[in-house]
C-alpha cells in the first residue's frame, strides 16, 4: 500500500525514496540501580529511598541488533523526515521516544502517524494527516512518568519490605530467602483478591425454606412462589427468614399442610400486569469486555485473549485491540459501510452497495466454500448483507454507539472488513473470537429486542402466590449476537439476556429455583400467561418446599478481574474521589492482562486453568499482610486510580511533569521511611498463623528466589 518496492535488508526495507524499519516491542529500558552507583547493587535500608535526579536508560540486550539498525537509519544523512508509526497510545509513544532519545536523533522532522487500525485507508490517512510529534508531548511526558513511577515504587517498596520483613517470612516458611515484589497496580490487585477471599471465608451460610405452589389452567402447569404479604397469618412472623422464606423447614411444611386443606383447591387471580421491556444491543467491545467474555465462554486468560486479538489485528481483520472505548468515533461512523460491506464477502458476496465497492485482489476470492470453512462466519456475512439492505447504518453516527467524548486514543474493537484472505490461516479459537467481534459489531445495527413481562398475583385463602412470566416478542439485535430463542447461544454466543419463552419464579439469586422449572412447551405457556386475567381462577395442584441458602461473594475470574480493574472506581466509598477517577480504573487496557499474569508467575495468585478462577496463595497473603502493616494505601484502588488520573492530567496539560514528579518523590520518600522506621514483626507472625490453616499445599518455590529487580506496575 505504501509502494515501497525496494530491497529487503537486515531489519528494514528500502526503496529509492523511502525506508521502513520497526521496533520489536521495547528496545530500551530503564537501568538497574547499580548503574547509577555500585553501592545500590547490595540491598540495604540505608540506601533507601532511591530517588535519582536523572533517570538512566539502556538498550535491551536481546534486541540490541535491531536497535542499532533503527538508530543508524534515524541518523542517516539522507533521511530528513521520520514518520513515527508505533501504536497510537501512551505505550507506543514511550517506545519511540526512548529509541529517539538513545539514538541521539538531531535535526530531523518528526511526524506522528496516529491511526486506529491497519487498514489500507487508515494507514494512508494517518500518513497524510500526520502531525509534528510535538503535538503529543503531553502524552509522551505521561508515558515517561508512568514508567518512572512504577520503577521508583517497585524498587523502593520491594527493597524496603523485603529488608524489613523478608527474614520473618523466610523463618515462618522455613526457607532461605524471600523477596517481596510490590508494584503500584499489582499490589492493589493482590489486595482485591485477598479481601474477596477473606469475605468468602468469613461468610456464614444461612439456610432458608420456601414454599412453591404448583398450579394449572386448562391443563397447562406453572409454578408460583408464596410470600407473606399483609393479610397473611404469617405476615411479620419471627419464623420468616424473609417475606418469602422460613428459617426452619418444619414451619414451611406446616404452611403446606394448612394450604392443602383449603377447599375448593382453586386460587383466584388478584392481579395480572403486563409490561413491555425494550433492550438495546450492548455497546461494542473494548479489550476488558472481550477479555471477560472469552474468560467465561472459552476459559482462557486475558493474556491469551489479547494475544488472539493482536494476531487478528496484525492480519488486518480487526481494529486496534488495546482500547478502553466501547463506541465509534464520528469519523469512523461516516464510513462504517466499508466495514460492513467487507463482511458481506463472508457469505460470498462480491462487493458492497453504494460508492467505493469492495477492494479488489485476493480477498475477493472469498468463496462460499471458504466462508463455510470458517464455521459461523457464513452467517455473519448474511447478517452484514441484511444490515446494508437497511438504513440503520446510515444513522449510527447519531446513536449511543458513536461518541467522540468517550474516546481517548482508540475507538472500540470492530472488524475492519479487510484481510479476509487470512481467515484460512486462523485456528478454531481465533475464528470464534473473530466471530464474536463481528456479531457484537453487527448487533448495533439491529433494532432493540422486545420482551413481554407478566406479573401475576394469586390468592388461596389468606395466602398469596406470585409468578413472573417473560418471553421474547421481537428478537431484534439478539439475532445478530447469536442468541437463540430458548436461551441457547449460537457458535459465537452473545452478550445480554437469553431470548425465548420462559417462566421465572421471583426471588433472585437466592431462590434455589431453576430458570425454567416448567416442562410445558413455549406456545402453551404463552397462551397460559395471556389467559391469567384478574378475577379468573386456576387449579392448585400441590405444594413443595424448596431449600436454599445465602451465597457468599463469588471469587474473581481472570475476566471479571480485568473488568474490576477497569471499573475500580466503583469500589471507592468517597464520592468526590470516585467522581474524579471515573473512567480511569487501575492499570490500562494494554497492561492489565500483563499485571495479572505477573502475579500468577510470581506465585502470589493461583489461576485455575479450567475455570479461570483466581485465588491467593499463602505467599500472596503474607505479602498482603506485610503491605497492610506498613503501607496499606497500596492495597486500595483509591491510590492507584488517582495516580492514573494524574497521568491523564499530565497528558492533557492540566499539570506539569515537574508537579507530578514532586508529588511522586514525596510519596515514595514518606512510605519508604515509614517502612524503615516500622516494626510489627510479632504482629505479622500472628497474622501468618491465622491464614496458614487455609492452605494445604507447600509454599510455592517463587518465595525462594534470589533478590532481583522487582519494579513492577
Amino acid at each position: 500500500m505504501l509502494k515501497v518496492n525496494g530491497r529487503r535488508q537486515n531489519g528494514y526495507l528500502e526503496s529509492d525514496d523511502t525506508i521502513v524499519t520497526w521496533c520489536v516491542g521495547h528496545l530500551v529500558t530503564m537501568s538497574y540501580p547499580e548503574k547509577y552507583d555500585l553501592k545500590y547493587k547490595r540491598w540495604a535500608l540505608e540506601t533507601l529511598p532511591f530517588l535519582p535526579d536523572r533517570f538512566l536508560y539502556e538498550v535491551i540486550g536481546d534486541v540490541k541488533t535491531q536497535f542499532e539498525v533503527v538508530s543508524g537509519l534515524l541518523n542517516r544523512d539522507d533521511v530528513d523526515t521520520i514518520y513515527i508509526c508505533t501504536d497510537s497510545g501512551r505505550e507506543g509513544e514511550y517506545i519511540y521516544r526512548l529509541v529517539d532519545q538513545m539514538a541521539g536523533v538531531r535535526g530531523k522532522t518528526r511526524k506522528r502517524v496516529w491511526i486506529d487500525s491497519q487498514t489500507e485507508e487508515e494507514i494512508l490517512r494517518g500518513i497524510r494527516e500526520a502531525k509534528d510529534w510535538s503535538a503529543y508531548d503531553g502524552l509522551g511526558a505521561a508515558a515517561y512518568l508512568r514508567a518512572q513511577e512504577d520503577y521508583l515504587m517497585g524498587i523502593n517498596f520491594s527493597r524496603a519490605l523485603t529488608l524489613r520483613y523478608g527474614q520473618t517470612i523466610s523463618a515462618f516458611l522455613k526457607q532461605d530467602r524471600t523477596v517481596l515484589s510490590v508494584g503500584r497496580v499489582m499490589t492493589c490487585v493482590l489486595g482485591m483478591v485477598v479481601r474477596r477471599e477473606r469475605e468468602i471465608r468469613d461468610f456464614v451460610k444461612t439456610p432458608f425454606y420456601r414454599v412453591i405452589g404448583s398450579f394449572s389452567k386448562d391443563g397447562v402447569p406453572f409454578e408460583a412462589e408464596w410470600k407473606a404479604v399483609e393479610g397473611s397469618d404469617l405476615f411479620g412472623s419471627p419464623k420468616l427468614y424473609k417475606e418469602n422464606g422460613f428459617k426452619k423447614r418444619e414451619d414451611a411444611e406446616a404452611l403446606i399442610r394448612a394450604l392443602s386443606e383449603i377447599r375448593p383447591a382453586e386460587a383466584k387471580v388478584l392481579k395480572s400486569e403486563k409490561k413491555k421491556e425494550v433492550r438495546n444491543a450492548p455497546l461494542l467491545y473494548n479489550l476488558a469486555e472481550i477479555q471477560n467474555d472469552c474468560s467465561k465462554r472459552f476459559h482462557i486468560s486475558p493474556d491469551e485473549t489479547l494475544k488472539i486479538i493482536q494476531e487478528l489485528y496484525e492480519k488486518k481483520l480487526v481494529t486496534y485491540p488495546r482500547t478502553d472505548a466501547r463506541v465509534l468515533s464520528s469519523a469512523v461512523a461516516k464510513e462504517i459501510d466499508r466495514n460492513i460491506g467487507g463482511l458481506m464477502r463472508l457469505a460470498g458476496e462480491g462487493s458492497r452497495p453504494g460508492d467505493g465497492g469492495a477492494e479488489n485482489g485476493a480477498e475477493n476470492g472469498m468463496t462460499n466454500g471458504a466462508a463455510n470453512g470458517a464455521g459461523g462466519l457464513t452467517e455473519v456475512g448474511a447478517l452484514a448483507k441484511e444490515v446494508l439492505a437497511g438504513d440503520a447504518w446510515r444513522k449510527i453516527g447519531k446513536s449511543r454507539y458513536t461518541n467522540d467524548s468517550q474516546i481517548t486514543d482508540h475507538y472500540a474493537i470492530i472488524p475492519t472488513g479487510q484481510g479476509l484472505g487470512a481467515l484460512r490461516s486462523l485456528k478454531g479459537l481465533q475464528q470464534q473470537v473473530y466471530e464474536m467481534i463481528c456479531r457484537r459489531f453487527l448487533s448495533i445495527f439491529y433494532p432493540p429486542a422486545v420482551f413481554e413481562k407478566r406479573a401475576v398475583e394469586l390468592q388461596l385463602g389468606k395466602e398469596h402466590f406470585f409468578a413472573n412470566f417473560r418471553f421474547c416478542v421481537e428478537e431484534g439485535w439478539m439475532k445478530a449476537a447469536g442468541i437463540r430463542p430458548g436461551g441457547k447461544k449460537g457458535a459465537a454466543g452473545g452478550a445480554g439476556e437469553t431470548s425465548g419463552l420462559r417462566q421465572e419464579a421471583e426471588g433472585g439469586a437466592e431462590s434455589g429455583i431453576g430458570d425454567d422449572p416448567n416442562k410445558t412447551d413455549d406456545a402453551s405457556l404463552m397462551a397460559l400467561a395471556a389467559g391469567l386475567r384478574k378475577g379468573s381462577t386456576v387449579q392448585a395442584d400441590g405444594f413443595s418446599v424448596k431449600e436454599g441458602e445465602t451465597s457468599p461473594p463469588k471469587r474473581y475470574t481472570s475476566g471479571s478481574m480485568i473488568l474490576a480493574m477497569e471499573n475500580a472506581g466503583q469500589l471507592i466509598e468517597d464520592e468526590e474521589l470516585r467522581s474524579q477517577i471515573k473512567g480511569s480504573g487501575i492499570g490500562t487496557s494494554a497492561t492489565r492482562a500483563e499485571i495479572l499474569k505477573k502475579l500468577v508467575n510470581i506465585r502470589y495468585l493461583a489461576l485455575n486453568a479450567k475455570t479461570q478462577v483466581i485465588t491467593p496463595t499463602l505467599l500472596g497473603e503474607m505479602c498482603y499482610e506485610a503491605v497492610e502493616l506498613s503501607m496499606k494505601q497500596l492495597l486500595n484502588p483509591e491510590l492507584t486510580a488517582s495516580w492514573e488520573k494524574g497521568l491523564t492530567y499530565v497528558s492533557e496539560g492540566t499539570i506539569t511533569s515537574d508537579e507530578y514528579m514532586q508529588k511522586l518523590r514525596t510519596f515514595v520518600t514518606r512510605r519508604t521511611d515509614q517502612v524503615k522506621a516500622g516494626g510489627g514483626n510479632y504482629a505479622l507472625k500472628e497474622a501468618f498463623e491465622r491464614v496458614r490453616g487455609f492452605y494445604r499445599e507447600p509454599v510455592p518455590s517463587a518465595g525462594r528466589s534470589r533478590r532481583k529487580r522487582t519494579a513492577g506496575r
